[in-house]
């Protein structure tokens, strides 16, 4: 466990070195990311940028009587403009879970990498007037690439369509809508999210967010959560998050993050 973590230390770093000594005054603006929230952004990296979006996050979820408290240690997201409206995405998280019962913490933690996320991103048209600007994102995982403890059997795969409207100068709405399939099953699980984004100066802006889904088979989920981001430069952002459920399952989410542009 140590070792994962030392590894995620000396990335953070080397990421921000990196980034402080490049040439900010090449950057196309300020970056747009996909994190913190659920909400997958239209945008895509731009033409020869490597974006990476990375962080950790806490999640409590279960009932009074069972309880599992989940911690990613990193939720790395590659992101690479390979043409001017594509790119191509690369994601890999390490968590590890604990389970209590009646209060009481069992001894089978359960700890390792995710399924590799492989994917890419569409920008399928810029914003007109009241028509939003629409992106299209489509993933695999891989199920040999993941630690024991989390290997499904099945390769899992999601897509959805990506919405974004700006409403003023200071704030904008965003939404996705479609599906994914995963956890050994064959039941496709349809998604929503939709988030209001307000900036209150340039460079710190905040959000509240209502997303979940509907299993074919199962009950619906609906979450919420919400947070803040701040630009430390246009290539360089933070940003931190706090959420909940809805329905039952989830009972607290924390989340924060660093994003980071880097020229190719």
């Amino acid at each position: 466990m140590q070792f994962y973590k030392n590894i995620s230390l000396t990335f953070f770093i080397s990421l921000i070195f990196n980034s402080v000594f490049s040439q900010e005054k090449t950057n196309p603006g300020a970056l747009i990311t996909d994190r913190p929230d659920q909400t997958e952004s239209p945008s895509v990296v731009p033409k020869r940028y490597l974006q990476i979006e990375t962080g950790g996050f806490y999640k409590n979820s279960g009932e009074k009587t069972l309880r599992k408290k989940t911690t990613t240690f990193n939720t790395t997201l590659l992101r690479y403009g390979l043409l001017n409206n594509l790119e191509i995405r690369a994601g890999w998280d390490f968590s590890e879970t604990k389970t209590e019962i009646n209060g009481v913490e069992l001894d089978n933690t359960t700890s390792g990498l995710s399924p590799l996320l492989l994917g890419a991103k569409i920008g399928v048209t810029e914003e007109k007037g009241i028509l939003p600007e629409i992106g299209f994102l489509a993933h695999l995982y891989l199920p040999f690439t993941a630690s024991t403890d989390f290997k499904p059997k099945t390769t899992g795969a999601d897509f959805r369509f990506s919405f974004a409207h700006t409403l003023n100068k200071k704030s904008s709405l965003s939404y996705n809508l479609g599906a994914s399939w995963g956890d050994d099953s064959p039941e496709t699980s349809y998604v929503y999210t939709l988030v209001y984004g307000y900036s209150i100066i340039d460079k710190l802006g905040i959000y509240a967010e209502l997303y979940g889904d509907f299993p074919e088979n199962n009950r619906a989920n609906h979450l919420w959560d919400a947070g803040l981001t701040y630009l430390l430069s246009n290539s360089i952002q933070l940003d931190a998050t706090v959420g909940s459920g809805i329905s039952k399952g989830q009972n607290l989410l924390l989340s924060a993050g660093l994003s980071v542009r880097l020229p190719n």
